[in-house]
């Protein structure tokens, strides 16, 4: 099960219980699901009860309550609990990871890439109201999709290159003339400079390196390697003649158990894994935020947090490919698989900013 699909469950059980008069509330035109706060919460979090709990006038414990019990034995999810004041966590089944990363790979680059209902056009913003179907849009034509909005918005903070801050000693400071925007790509080139007037959020100076660093600590590099890194591997498994499959990735490295943390302190195994499958899972809900925001600063701080999560899990999780003389199993293809799902991930975030995706690096 994807966020998509457990908003839409989540939804489809607030409109059970308006429809059968638990509740007496507008059903609200979409259900935002998200990772938890905190490890050991379940795979995602809701705050839907305390947002219904003031016009239904009952305590939010409460209404979790009604939701909860019209939750359990969905498909595809394991468990149901309320936290807090009224939040509700998720655990999903054991077959969801393997289904989120061959949903990505059968999507590929259209991954990602869906209709908006709340944003119509590419000047102006249309959020739809309380009551309104979601699964019907007002007779307006077409809604446009998240990859058009962003695309456009990238298009508009190119073309806006005014007001670049050069950075001297390591501090912004805003020039008089900002630099022409052929120089700057003359200087960074191209992909460089996208990057550097793509990643501050728009009242955020734009910081001008003197010259772009084709190293891990460049994070627009770190991100193509990442994804230059998930072909690598499918490059290797073909030569060791085999392909990938989702499935079970196995247990985390050195026998560690699933929520077990190493006793240093440092992220374990199974929170990388799972860091990993949340980054991915949330893609296309971090495009609709950056669309309906208009920030592809957000696309960028999402690739570059799923790059860092990808070799956090290349490095502490047991590797894709096999080792030695060892055979190729099903545990490898399915960690290819997800390696392949992180690169395909990673590869339609940077060709959404307009920059390369290269094989090799």
């Amino acid at each position: 099960m994807t966020p998509a699909e457990l908003s839409r469950t989540v939804l489809r059980s607030v409109r059970g219980a308006v429809e059968e008069q638990e509740l007496s509330v507008p059903v609200p035109a979409r259900i935002v699901v998200q990772p938890p706060p905190r490890p050991g919460c379940g795979d995602y979090a809701s705050n839907v009860a305390l947002q219904l709990a003031r016009q239904a006038g009952r305590p939010a414990r409460e209404v979790a309550e009604i939701l909860r019990k019209r939750l359990i034995g969905s498909a595809g999810i394991t468990r149901v609990e309320i936290a807090g004041p009224g939040f509700l966590n998720f655990t999903l089944g054991d077959g969801a990871q393997a289904a989120l990363v061959r949903e990505v790979l059968a999507q590929g680059d259209r991954y990602g890439d869906r209709s908006l209902r709340s944003v119509r056009g590419v000047g102006a913003g249309d959020v739809a109201g309380p009551g309104s179907s979601p699964d019907r849009e007002p007779d307006r034509g077409p809604a446009p999709s998240a990859r058009d909005v962003v695309v456009a918005e990238v298009l508009a903070r190119i073309q806006a290159a005014a007001g670049v801050a050069a950075v001297d000693g390591g501090q912004a400071a805003p020039v008089a003339t900002p630099p022409d925007l052929t120089a700057l790509i003359a200087r960074l080139g191209v992909d460089e400079a996208r990057w550097v007037l793509l990643r501050p959020a728009a009242q955020d100076p734009v910081r001008v390196p003197e010259r772009p660093v084709q190293r891990e600590s460049n994070p627009r590099f770190r991100v193509q390697y990442a994804a230059a890194r998930a072909r690598a591997l499918r490059r290797y498994a073909q030569e060791l003649g085999f392909g990938s499959e989702p499935g079970d990735v196995g247990a985390p490295a050195r026998g560690e158990a699933v929520g077990e943390g190493p006793s240093d302190g440092s992220v374990s195994a199974a929170q990388s894994l799972q860091t990993f499958h949340t980054l991915l899972a949330t893609y296309p809900s971090a495009i609709e935020t950056a669309a309906r925001l208009r920030a592809p600063d957000r696309v960028v701080r999402h690739l570059e947090a799923t790059a860092d999560a990808f070799f956090r899990w290349h490095d502490v999780c047991p590797p894709p490919l096999p080792v030695g003389e060892q055979k190729p199993l099903a545990v490898h293809r399915a960690r290819l698989a997800l390696a392949e799902a992180g690169g395909t991930v990673l590869a339609n975030g940077l060709r959404l900013l307009g920059i390369s995706a290269p094989e090799h690096l």
